[in-house]
């Protein structure tokens, strides 16, 4: 019955996610601030927020019980490694997924009024997943799994690097946007990363913790962020543009 039940939160976690990774394209290449933008940026929002909470519930399956939630791994993997990779790290995914969305979406709504965005789950959010990434990184030391320890990384730089923002004193007019699009891109990184790397556990094995699986989508989604922080600092005339004399242009969200 617990499989059965595994196996269902696998089909709607993979078609909210495949949702997602589409819809992340519209708003990171369309224009800012269109109706389009808002419309596919509400539904990649909604779309990964379900993608991780499921992954959570996933997660918390696979440490009860690693073998029998992934029985096609029997052979290939023991039961230490299947705990850490699809409990452990799931579980750190999962939530750094959900903080990223949610941070976002508050970051939006909420724009200058950074006040707005101390709420209880926001900031709840941003311990625990910081939280989970020294669980997971102990974890993969435990079991020897370098790849654990440094997607850790990310999840404490995420929480340290939220906090600072919410709780600056007087950040940049634009400050908020630029938060905004570094939580979305990263949630859809997590998204095509999940993807890439937990789905070659099933496909091709072999190619599970293969580095190129991981950095694929790292590397894109840096460049996508560089891109955008660029284009914010242009428009609003800061950084070099201002030393340039550039006249600042309305931002648009």
């Amino acid at each position: 019955m617990d499989l059965l039940v595994f196996r269902c939160l696998i089909a709607v976690h993979i078609v909210a996610g495949a949702t997602g990774a589409v819809a992340f394209w519209v708003p990171v290449i369309g224009r800012k601030g269109s109706v389009n933008h808002r419309k596919w940026g509400r539904l990649f929002t909604r779309t990964v927020l379900l993608t991780g909470c499921l992954a959570i519930v996933m997660s918390l399956f696979t440490l009860a019980d690693p073998m029998g939630m992934h029985p096609h791994l029997a052979g290939r993997f023991d039961a230490a490694f299947v705990r850490g990779i699809f409990g452990w790290m799931m579980l750190h995914n999962g939530i750094l997924t959900v903080n990223l969305a949610w941070y976002g979406w508050l970051c939006v709504t909420n724009r200058r009024n950074v006040v707005a965005n101390r709420t209880r789950l926001n900031l709840g959010l941003q311990y625990a997943v910081m939280v989970a990434a020294l669980v997971c990184a102990w974890q993969g030391w435990r079991i020897g799994q370098p790849l654990m320890m440094a997607i850790a990384v990310v999840g404490v730089a995420t929480g340290v690097t939220n906090l600072v923002f919410l709780y600056a004193r007087n950040p940049s007019p634009v400050e908020w946007l630029k938060e905004h699009v570094k939580a979305l891109v990263g949630a859809g990184i997590s998204v095509y990363t999940a993807f890439l790397a937990f789905g070659a556990v099933r496909l091709v094995p072999s190619l599970a913790l293969n580095p190129a699986m991981w950095a694929v989508p790292l590397v894109t989604g840096l460049i996508i962020l560089i891109w955008h922080r660029v284009q914010i600092d242009r428009q609003a005339g800061l950084g070099i543009f201002a030393r340039h004399g550039l006249r600042p242009a309305p931002v648009r969200d």
